[in-house]
């Protein structure tokens, strides 16, 4: 597959070469942030009374000190309804006083499920 030499053309590229198909619908979550934690809840309160199918999860980042809404929008990810999808929330995140800032699809890894076993204790043998 080909892709634009963006950003959102790399991270296609790079799910690729990583073994995902993107034939198939995925979970992609776009990232909108916010400074101010009002503001965020505001973008929250409609994005969530919109026509938008997926789930939205608000948490304060410690890391850059900004308050993230983290979309997750099931969908086909094609370069251009990216595109599209990550333009439409940026409009929406600037009315709020926001900004999109990036998008990613969690990709299962091999061994996620070693310990999803609730009887598991932890012991000094612990790799994890």
């Amino acid at each position: 597959m080909q892709f634009p030499d963006d950003d959102n053309g790399k991270m296609l590229s790079a799910m690729a070469e990583a073994g995902i198909d993107l034939t198939k619908q995925l979970d992609v979550d776009f990232f909108l942030v916010f400074d101010d934690q009002r503001d965020a809840e505001s973008a929250t309160e409609e994005l969530a009374k919109s026509e938008l199918e997926g789930e939205m999860e608000l948490h304060l980042n410690d890391d850059v000190g900004k308050w993230e809404l983290i979309v997750c929008i099931p969908m086909v990810p094609e370069y251009q309804a990216i595109v599209d999808r990550e333009l439409e929330l940026n409009t929406f995140a600037g009315e709020f006083g926001g900004a999109t800032d990036g998008w990613g699809v969690m990709q299962h890894q091999e061994g996620d499920d070693d310990f999803a076993d609730d009887e598991h204790e932890c012991s000094d043998d612990c790799k994890h």
